[in-house]
């Protein structure tokens, strides 16, 4: 099974969401604001896709972030901002199991 994750308002989700539903994909949506992010999940993200493809630095809530936060980011750092402001994450995230993607440019039907 799917999991997709992100911000439900998002208009990127929404367009993976409406992508998945009109190739009668499967998923489970996981909404990052309503549910949060499980440090388990974030920690095998950044395990397997690195931090930098994970934080969406061109976003408003990573401007938003102070220069000490943004200059000094590992993993470690990394896995605490994702966690307590799962925004800055790039969205869509589809866990496939095996394998976990972000940031995917979906074609267009």
């Amino acid at each position: 099974m799917v999991t997709i994750y992100g911000i439900k308002n998002c208009d990127t989700m929404k367009k993976a969401r409406r992508y998945l539903d009109d190739n009668n994909i499967d998923y489970t949506f996981h909404d990052y604001r309503a549910d949060g992010v499980p440090e388990s999940d974030a920690k095998s993200w950044i395990k397997e896709l690195g931090t930098d493809a994970l934080i969406n630095r061109r976003g408003t809530s990573w401007r938003r972030l102070p220069d000490a936060i943004k200059e000094n980011l590992d993993d470690n750092s990394a896995l605490t901002l994702m966690c307590k402001n799962p925004a800055v994450i790039k969205r869509p995230l589809l866990d496939l199991g095996a394998v976990s993607y972000t940031h995917l440019t979906l074609p267009t039907n």
